[in-house]
């Protein structure tokens, strides 16, 4: 049964790791969000970086931050996001997880994709966040099924986050033009924003046929696959706010979706 107070759902560009300590346009966004949004009483995060081939539920009070990544700034590899996990949590996910086979898993932890956007989010690293892990063995629509499974937990007052990027293509990053994307990936951007506003969720489900731009945007499913979780765990009649519709280094899209 759907409640009143029912949580949205967020898809979020979580973009480079170093927006945990930077100040700009995209944390500006985030910030935006964050007055938005009524406090969760957890968090279920989907992240581009738990990409495996099985299906987890993080099951841990203790999630450690990981620093996946390299690089980067010693700052980066010191920074903690110390949120505590839930394993009741863990436990209602792997219940509710009906067309595949789940598993727990302690070891884990709070990947970037992650724990990046949540320290701008929720910078007081206070509320309970579980990972689910993408499973690359799965086909497109059962990513998208398996976000249904997870819809009423909005109503437990669980945020479910899917954390991603819909245009990523690190083969082709032009470090020279850190706030604009290249001709394709403007396009496949404008897209993808447009069939989110319209809740055209079969045509986003069925991207390998939107063409060239959607090929060179989408080169692996990692980044995108959380986008569906997110449209999976709402209805097509509730409103959607995109924030931070725009590309950077040529080939990444930092374009979110507030659902709800």
């Amino acid at each position: 049964m759907k409640s009143e107070n029912r949580m949205p759902v967020f898809f979020v560009g979580h973009g480079s790791p170093l927006n945990a300590i930077e100040k700009n346009w995209i944390t500006d966004g985030w910030r935006s969000i964050s007055s938005k949004l009524p406090e969760p009483k957890a968090i279920l995060c989907i992240s581009a970086h738990w990409f495996i081939d099985d299906l987890q539920v993080l099951n841990t009070e203790i999630p450690r931050t990981i620093h996946d990544f390299y690089g980067f700034p010693q700052e980066m590899y010191r920074f903690e996001y110390p949120a505590p996990g839930s394993t009741t949590l863990s436990k209602t996910i792997y219940r509710l997880i009906k067309s595949k086979s789940a598993n727990f898993d302690d070891t884990w932890g709070l990947d970037h994709g992650c724990w990046v956007p949540l320290s701008i989010i929720f910078p007081d690293a206070n509320i309970p966040v579980v990972q689910l892990s993408i499973d690359y063995r799965l086909s497109i629509e059962e990513h998208y099924q398996l976000g249904s499974e997870l819809k009423s937990l909005r109503d437990e007052g669980v945020l479910i986050i899917g954390s991603g990027n819909i245009v990523h293509n690190l083969s082709k990053i032009d470090w020279l033009t850190p706030d604009s994307g290249a001709s394709w990936a403007v396009e496949f951007n404008e897209i993808s924003r447009e069939l989110i506003l319209a809740r055209d969720d079969d045509r986003l489900i069925d991207y390998r046929t939107l063409g060239e731009t959607a090929a060179l945007s989408i080169p692996t499913s990692d980044h995108y696959l959380p986008l569906l979780y997110v449209l999976g765990a709402s209805e097509r009649t509730e409103p959607v706010t995109i924030i931070n519709d725009g590309c950077v280094f040529g080939s990444v899209s930092m374009t979110s979706a507030l659902i709800g």
